[in-house]
């Protein structure tokens, strides 16, 4: 996986701009929200007590690291119910797969990068 799988599902210049460009900033931010991910994941049932929790939570995550879809599919869920659970479900997989695609390039490039 690399950045030319990204979908376009996670703007990543937003997010490096957000950051100023820090590299370990941006990492750290990911990497939160990857563990992150999983927990909101097992709480975006109908069936979940907590599922509003959960997509509040995520609208807010998504649009700090520019996955802006997710956070309107979580804004969208919060309006019509967990009748939108479902496309939240699938905004959140595909903001997912850039991050690693944006991860995984990132790190191909830390390889290549020469440290002095």
């Amino acid at each position: 996986m690399a950045r030319r799988d990204l979908t376009g599902a996670v703007d990543f210049g937003f997010l490096e701009d957000f950051a100023a460009g820090d590299a370990e900033v941006i990492d750290e931010v990911l990497a939160l929200f990857r563990e992150q991910a999983a927990m909101w994941s097992t709480m975006l049932d109908a069936t979940s007590e907590g599922w509003l929790d959960a997509v509040h939570t995520i609208k807010g995550a998504a649009r700090g690291v520019g996955a802006f879809a997710l956070g309107d599919a979580c804004e969208t869920a919060e309006t019509e119910g967990a009748v939108r659970l479902e496309s939240v479900r699938v905004a959140l997989q595909a903001a997912l797969a850039d991050v690693a695609a944006y991860a995984h390039e990132r790190a191909l490039q830390s390889l290549k990068t020469p440290r002095g």
